[in-house]
């Protein structure tokens, strides 16, 4: 796709990867629009010189006002960014766990549907545009100690191909972004020293996004182990090494 001429939105992107996603758009050329909850933050966005606008994604009247406004200001919209997501610890021997199980469901899969609900219509009355869901390497090779996020991302790739084969030949395309973990802050870093830095993450996903035909699957060479396991057959090794983890859990050390 061509990242140089675009007007972009990007809801959940006022921090982390999506913020630097609009940087790198903005960088080459395109009209970015970033969508958040917190005002401090867009604040902070805007005097960037970047377009914000306020948008919850579990709020089905949040999510119409916010298209509202951006169709309104920016009629020439063609691309959609679904980043908004959160990702939560669970002990399933808890049944406390299911309120977050609840949260994490409705901000990523149900969040992801009702945002691309809203712009679907306006993308085919153009004629044109790119939808990029955002799922996880962790959709493919789940991480045992956030078992729903694992299932909410698993189910978004499976909605990204369902809408990819129903938008065929309207000229709306859609790409999954498979980010695997990403170091977004020095925190994180420290955390998980395996964990891409967030500069060169940004920069391969770029120049996978510039690929012409637009790859149906965004897959930075760190995520690629994560979605071919079971191809490879080093899946059931991988998710016992990763299960060592649960011991992060409180009362599982």
């Amino acid at each position: 796709m061509d990242i140089s001429n675009r007007t972009v939105f990007i809801a959940g992107a006022t921090s982390g990867i999506g913020l630097e996603l609009a940087r790198r758009f903005a960088a080459a050329g395109s009209t970015v629009i970033v969508g958040g909850r917190r005002a401090d933050l867009l604040e902070k966005i805007g005097a960037e010189g970047f377009a914000t606008v306020a948008i919850d994604v579990t709020d089905q009247e949040s999510v119409d006002g916010a298209r509202d406004t951006i169709l309104r200001k920016h009629p020439s919209l063609d691309t959609i960014v679904t980043m908004s997501g959160v990702m939560l610890l669970e002990d399933l021997r808890d049944p406390a766990h299911f309120s977050d199980a609840m949260k994490v469901i409705d901000t990523n899969l149900v969040g992801t549907i009702r945002l691309i609900d809203a712009f679907t219509p306006h993308l085919i009355e153009r004629g044109r545009g790119t939808i990029v869901t955002v799922t996880s390497g962790i959709a493919f090779l789940p991480f045992p100690p956030m078992p729903t996020y694992a299932a909410s991302k698993a189910a978004v790739h499976a909605y990204s191909e369902a809408l990819r084969a129903q938008l065929d030949g309207t000229g709306v395309e859609v790409a999954e972004l498979v980010p695997p973990a990403v170091a977004t802050t020095p925190e994180h870093e420290e955390r998980n020293p395996r964990a891409l830095k967030l500069d060169a993450f940004a920069t391969e996903v770029m120049d996978l996004l510039r690929t012409e035909p637009t790859p149906h699957e965004i897959l930075v060479k760190g995520v690629r182990m994560h979605r071919w396991a079971e191809r490879e057959g080093t899946y059931v090794e991988l998710v016992a090494q990763r299960s060592q983890a649960l011991a992060m859990l409180p009362g599982r050390q």
